[in-house]
């Protein structure tokens, strides 16, 4: 409504004479519009007559270091501007940068004897409310299975959850959000580090009144449950983390240190230390035992930020599975010049659970995705998915062939037939059925490596007679 508005051709172009303003821009340089909209907010901002305090400011991603290379020095001349024109009223200072703010939350612990809660596990949503973020639905692990060679270096599994009774509902391009938790060995080390007692339990109390409390998190909770399911401690920590770490340090050497992380000039430092090997927080915090071991546990929650929910395209049609849902998981694993893999987060705990092992449930639940597949049932679709992109195309091959549906085009690509070719027997059954034509690319299975994109040239007759007669729509993923 805002950019609705401010680009009004009727507007005067003395509408913001008497309004000061600066802009930020947060972008990347890689990509062709670098900033636009920062640019064109600027531009107009201009045209109707506002002061400009300041040059506009274009924060890269690019950058060695980060978006922090341009706002750092804008913000030191913002505020010297806003202060010169509007002075602070008698009386009142500048907090300054040495002393540390109050936590946004208190930890009250309970009296080791007081009243239990029955369980701390996620309840059930409401009668009829959509499962969300912030009521997330538990549903149960039916099967969790590899669907490349033990042989193969990737791990990918398929994995089934049963929704019933859940109230989802999901179409072809839908995604599942899912809400992970750290493993059981990273909780353990994180409460030695800290000193605290896993089984602890408190309640969070506001520090100003009116702030919310965080989503999610039971009321009394314990420090394991926290830990587990709240605190990101596998994520990369960003440069403030160091900034309030360094505020509880008692040792000089490791104050230093922090501090230097934390300063504009030690940005490059940071990034070696931090992002290029993709260090955890969990591992920083080993890396300043003098310093973790003094951090108030009012502060974990400024600390550490909260575990962000994951993305999965699903992989399945309610026509084909009835209240299942299906997706297809790429366990991230890779190295660094860390002697310990990096693992993702979400997909090593998702290989982790069996579901032999008793009721094993995952907090999800769906959001629309981007793509929209035709309605017209005589509209032919092509389908582009090398490796786990072709999620999103065997949902919608299962519920366009439940309809009925022949136009079913799918270019396929991975690199070993016999290692990671994921779900060869049911798009071959359906190739036979007539239901589907697929056209695969195994890069690795000969000398010369051989692409989705190879195959499609190859095949640049049928795919241009679909689109030209057939009005077919083109779908890419992966």
């Amino acid at each position: 409504m805002f950019w609705r508005f401010l680009f009004r051709k009727n507007l005067p172009g003395s509408s913001l004479c008497q309004l000061d303003y600066a802009v930020l821009g947060l972008g990347d340089s890689s990509y062709p519009k670098f900033n636009f909209v920062a640019k064109k907010l600027h531009k107009r901002l201009l045209q109707l007559g506002g002061n400009p305090l300041l040059p506009v400011a274009l924060g890269d991603d690019q950058h060695d270091l980060g978006p922090d290379a341009v706002v750092d020095p804008w913000l030191v001349a913002l505020w010297d501007k806003i202060l010169a024109l509007y002075p602070l009223p008698p009386g009142l200072e500048i907090i300054s940068p040495d002393v540390r703010l109050p936590p946004k939350y208190t930890l009250r612990y309970l009296p080791e004897d007081s009243p239990r809660p029955g369980s701390d596990l996620l309840p059930p949503p409401a009668p009829r409310a959509a499962p969300c973020e912030l009521q997330p639905f538990a549903a149960r692990l039916l099967s969790n299975r590899r669907v490349t060679a033990q042989c193969h270096f990737q791990d990918v599994r398929l994995i089934e959850f049963d929704i019933a009774g859940s109230g989802i509902t999901f179409s072809a391009g839908d995604v599942v959000m899912i809400q992970p938790q750290n493993c059981p060995e990273d909780v353990q080390q994180f409460c030695q580090l800290l000193r605290l007692e896993p089984h602890r339990r408190f309640v969070l109390e506001p520090t100003e009144p009116g702030t919310a409390l965080p989503p999610l998190l039971p009321q009394p909770c314990t420090i394991q449950h926290l830990v587990t399911h709240y605190l990101d401690i596998s994520c990369v920590p960003r440069r403030s983390f160091f900034e309030l770490l360094a505020s509880f340090s008692t040792n000089e050497l490791e104050r230093e240190k922090l501090q230097e992380f934390s300063s504009a000039q030690g940005q490059e430092e940071l990034y070696s230390y931090c992002n290029r090997p993709r260090r955890t927080t969990l591992e920083a915090m080993w890396d300043f035992p003098h310093t973790t071991c003094a951090i108030p546990a009012d502060y974990l929650l400024d600390l550490i930020p909260r575990i962000r929910p994951r993305a999965f395209s699903i992989a399945s049609s309610v026509r084909a599975h009835p209240e299942r849902m299906q997706i297809l998981v790429a366990v991230v694993r890779y190295r660094t010049r860390l002697s310990k893999p990096r693992r993702g987060l979400c997909s090593t705990w998702l290989a982790s659970l069996n579901p032999e092992q008793g009721d094993v449930r995952v907090p999800l639940w769906v959001k629309k995705g981007g793509m929209k597949f035709p309605a017209d049932p005589a509209t032919p679709v092509i389908m582009i998915g090398p490796g786990t992109g072709v999620a999103p195309f065997r949902a919608a091959i299962q519920e366009r062939v439940a309809l009925g549906r022949r136009g079913n085009c799918l270019f396929f690509g991975c690199r070993y037939k016999s290692k990671d070719f994921y779900c060869q027997t049911e798009w071959e059954e359906l190739v036979t059925k007539g239901l589907l034509t697929l056209f695969t690319a195994f890069s690795r299975d000969q000398e010369e490596k051989v692409y989705v994109q190879h195959r499609i040239r190859e095949n640049g007759r049928l795919v241009w007679e679909l689109l030209s007669s057939g009005n077919a729509h083109i779908y890419l993923a992966g």
